[in-house]
């Protein structure tokens, strides 16, 4: 399959970093296969294509993956409330994930759940806009 914003997602290393973006950053195709093993993931449970390209990117960017919000690291993927659940605020109190039921399209939209409340909004986004606003919302200069 093509690739959708992989050298997006590389290209975010010099953007906002000013290094340049090296294999280090994210994780080779075995590694993250390896690493997602090991979330003991449901059955049928896979990543759409962006989220494979963000972690194949960037998945082992500190810097990128723990700026004013969490990644989660492939292998604390979990599957909660018929979502795949792989990003959280600092504070903890929202979550974001993708319906499980869609997890086959490329760039599937996004939602956030209030992990007070326990509902889910969605953000009218693909899981690809998110991720590019909100690292760009991180990095602004004041």
């Amino acid at each position: 399959m093509a690739e959708m914003l992989l050298e997006k997602f590389k290209a975010l290393v010099p953007k906002y970093l000013d290094e340049k973006w090296t294999p280090q950053e994210g994780y080779s195709a075995e590694e993250l296969g390896d690493a997602l093993a090991e979330a003991e993931l449901p059955d049928g449970v896979r990543l759409p294509l962006v989220l494979e390209e963000f972690y194949r990117a960037l998945g082992r960017c500190e810097e990128l993956m723990e700026a004013h919000h969490f990644f989660f690291d492939p292998d604390e993927l979990e599957v909660e409330d018929g979502h795949l659940l792989f990003l959280e605020d600092e504070d903890e109190r929202w979550v974001w994930g993708i319906p499980v039921d869609i997890l086959d399209v490329p760039d599937p939209l996004i939602r956030r759940r209030s992990n007070k409340q326990k509902h889910w909004n969605d953000e009218d986004a693909t899981v690809g806009e998110f991720i590019l606003d909100l690292l760009e919302f991180s990095f602004e200069e004041d």
